[in-house]
């Protein structure tokens, strides 16, 4: 059973919703993912685009002019404030210096699922390189008797490798399914919830910390013997060790690092690197790396840059240029100076003083010379020459950026690895009162609307920030921007915040828990901020638990139904899989059709209206016209969604009306329409009960207003399809 039917048993319904349903569980990213729009304005601009204030959809010249049903009898389904920052986000993501994990400073990570099957492709780059420590058979041995066990330790040191080269190992078939880190041990053991597969191999990374109880031996127990019964292997990896007793049931080994300098050798030998640069390069391998950071080292290695240099930004020697900076003695100014570009880097001169003299003036109380004679503090501010300050600094420098024709400099840390070193320095060196002080200079800061340049930085920032000191993001950013302390955009920047952490393997599971809390909230701005999170790179990262958050949420928040049409285009834009999103939709109109009415019914039909009804951001045109172009395999999903407010009589006219729009925008979004209308009216006639086609013929003609020919022809292949499958 795959990872989408076992999330349909918390949900209530208790059975697959498709028996027999071809196609298998979430799949992890394939070749050939579609890339995002082209490029922005990125967040180093301070007077880039501001959130809320986007430039309104440009009518396409080509499309006659027709009345648009979407604005007046939907206003739902417009995107909200969140969901804009959200597109951009994956249109022009962009964050300097931030240095996330493997794939730093590109979008490969958050653009793919984190969970479902692993294919081929993927289960092969992750075993071919592999190197096994010294605990490997000792967990090997667990699995092949136990059918599960569990890895612990801290992050970096392997154990998701280790996690599918142990099921590789142990199971009898090539078939590999990671699952969310959000399902609990009572979700494994419950058949309802959770069947393994016959022979399948399942990997769960960084299992989400579960309150010990008296029952946690039992419960290991029921896991293990679910597994077992199946004939499955269960691995799970976690940075939580086990409180008090280790379960006695279900071996927990404590996973160690593998010979690095083999880690390196393998992965460069496998790139073809000469053996003289794999030599030097093994010869500087740092202390302190893990094998996340070998992997990446040895990536750019392969790629033609020298090992030296390269090393230089790993192990922990990395970080000693900034220990050693703060060593010095330092002024208050300079204390400023650092705090101030970790949260807003790559902006301008007069931008970035004008943000330090801020922060200067909230973090005064925690510095004597300044705090007990205000006139002194003064003088101090103003005569000190904040540039030559900034140039004899040895952390920072000034990059130049092309602006279109023109050229601008733009501060930035002198090596991007140096950002995460000085966000560690300041927590580990500077008091609470500081901190408070940072804390408020933020939220001010993001509260002032100052460019969605400058609200990806300090969102980049804070997700740095979580190594260290994730309690102090969590409590004093995250929670209370989300609730609305900082203002609609604090609210998008605490979203931003979860994107970034999905950046980073080890961050993406504490960025799913976030965002489950929120939607678990009382509060509805809380609720709301999950939405937005859901809609975007997290719900792209985990998708069936984001589909699970958002339909649980439909009728609670007003944001989750156009969250979800959000996260269907994002899923399209990415390549992904959005049958996540329609096969439940799909299932809960098939369960529901023999009713008449009800609350359940009016909310699964109007989410149903809301994602027909809205618009893809990548082309202005509707998701439904995008869908049918972009994800041809969902053709009978989308037919059953269109069949379902069609045959409701008071969204019949709605539903009329869109359709056509749809139709009409499949002629804008693709050079060949006609194969695709076609498909779809055989998937709707399919669908739709006896009776219904000729009925929706008639009335879909009348409802053209004088329509372009190419959409008239097109509208007429369509019925012909919808007809032909009549018995």
């Amino acid at each position: 059973m795959d990872e989408e039917q076992s999330e349909r048993g918390a949900e209530g319904t208790g059975r697959a919703e498709e028996a027999g349903r071809t196609g298998g569980p979430e799949r992890a990213e394939e070749p050939g993912s579609t890339q995002g729009p082209e490029k922005a304005d990125g967040p180093g601009r301070a007077d880039g685009p501001r959130t809320g204030q986007d430039a309104p959809e440009q009518p396409d010249p080509s499309t006659p002019k027709q009345p648009d049903p979407a604005a007046p009898e939907n206003p739902a389904a417009a995107p909200v404030h969140h969901n804009r920052v959200n597109q951009y986000f994956y249109g022009a993501l962009d964050a300097p210096g931030a240095h996330f994990g493997i794939g730093a400073g590109d979008s490969a990570n958050v653009r793919r699922r984190a969970v479902g099957r692993l294919d081929a492709g993927e289960a092969d780059a992750l075993l071919a390189p592999y190197v096994e420590p010294g605990c490997f058979e000792e967990a090997a041995a667990a699995l092949e008797q136990d059918g599960v066990v569990v890895l612990v330790g801290p992050p970096g040191i392997g154990k998701r490798s280790a996690a599918v080269a142990l099921v590789a190992k142990a199971a009898e078939g090539t078939e590999y399914v990671v699952l969310s880190p959000g399902r609990s041990l009572e979700d494994l053991a419950d058949g309802r919830r959770m069947t393994f597969g016959k022979g399948v191999g399942y990997v769960l990374i960084d299992r989400m910390h579960e309150a010990a109880s008296g029952t946690t031996d039992f419960d290991w127990r029921r896991v293990r013997d679910a597994v077992r019964d199946a004939g499955a292997h269960l691995v799970i990896t976690t940075v939580h060790p086990v409180e008090g007793d280790s379960p006695g049931s279900v071996r927990h080994v404590p996973w160690e690092l593998p010979d690095l300098a083999a880690v390196l050798r393998v992965r460069l030998l496998r790139a073809r690197c000469a053996a003289d640069t794999v030599e030097r390069a093994a010869a500087g391998l740092p202390e302190g790396c893990g094998v996340a950071e070998v992997a990446e080292a040895a990536e750019r290695i392969a790629r033609g840059a020298d090992p030296d240099e390269v090393w230089q930004e790993y192990g922990s020697g990395a970080a000693e240029p900034v220990r050693d900076w703060f060593e010095a003695g330092r002024e208050p100014r300079e204390w400023a100076e650092v705090t101030t570009l970790a949260f807003v880097t790559g902006t301008g001169y007069r931008d970035f003083e004008t943000c330090q003299e801020r922060l200067e003036e909230w973090v005064a109380p925690t510095f004597p010379t300044l705090a007990n004679d205000e006139e002194t503090a003064s003088a101090h501010r103003r005569d000190a020459d904040r540039r030559l300050s900034l140039g004899r600094n040895t952390l920072v420098a000034v990059e130049e950026r092309k602006d279109g024709a023109l050229t601008r400099g733009a501060l930035v840390f002198a090596h991007p690895h140096y950002r995460r070193w000085v966000l560690q320095e300041l927590w580990a060196k500077r008091s609470t009162a500081y901190w408070n002080g940072v804390r408020d200079w933020l939220t001010e800061l993001v509260g002032t609307r100052p460019g969605l340049g400058v609200q990806l930085s300090v969102a980049s920032g804070l997700a740095l920030l979580t190594r260290p000191a994730f309690d102090e993001v969590a409590e004093n950013y995250l929670h209370p921007w989300a609730g609305g302390a900082a203002g609609p955009e604090g609210q998008s920047t605490a979203v931003l915040v979860l994107q970034f952490m999905c950046l980073d393997e080890g961050l993406a599971a504490t960025a799913l828990a976030v965002g489950r809390d929120w939607a678990r909230s009382p509060d509805p701005a809380l609720r709301s901020a999950a939405a937005a999170a859901f809609s975007g790179a997290l719900g792209v990262r985990f998708p069936t638990d984001a589909v699970n958050v958002l339909l649980r949420l439909t009728g609670r928040s007003e944001e989750a139904a156009p969250a979800l049409a959000g996260l269907v285009a994002l899923l399209l834009e990415c390549g992904e899989d959005t049958g996540a999103v329609l096969r439940p939709l799909a299932y809960r109109l098939r369960a529901l059709r023999a009713t008449l009415t009800g609350h359940r019914k009016e909310t699964v039909l109007d989410t149903v209206r809301t994602l027909l009804g809205a618009r893809d951001p990548r082309t202005g045109r509707l998701v439904g016209a995008s869908l049918l172009d972009g994800d041809p395999a969902q053709s009978d999903r989308i037919a059953e969604l269109w069949a379902g407010v069609l045959e409701n009589r008071p969204r019949r006219g709605w539903a009329l009306r869109f359709l056509h729009a749809t139709l009409r925008d499949l002629t804008a979004v693709t050079a060949g329409p006609e194969p695709a209308a076609e498909r779809f009216g055989r998937s709707l006639g399919a669908a739709l009960a006896p009776g219904e086609r000729r009925h929706l013929a008639a009335a879909l003609r009348r409802t053209a207003v004088r329509p372009a020919p190419e959409t008239a022809a097109l509208t007429e292949t369509f019925l012909t399809a919808v007809l032909s499958t009549e018995d």
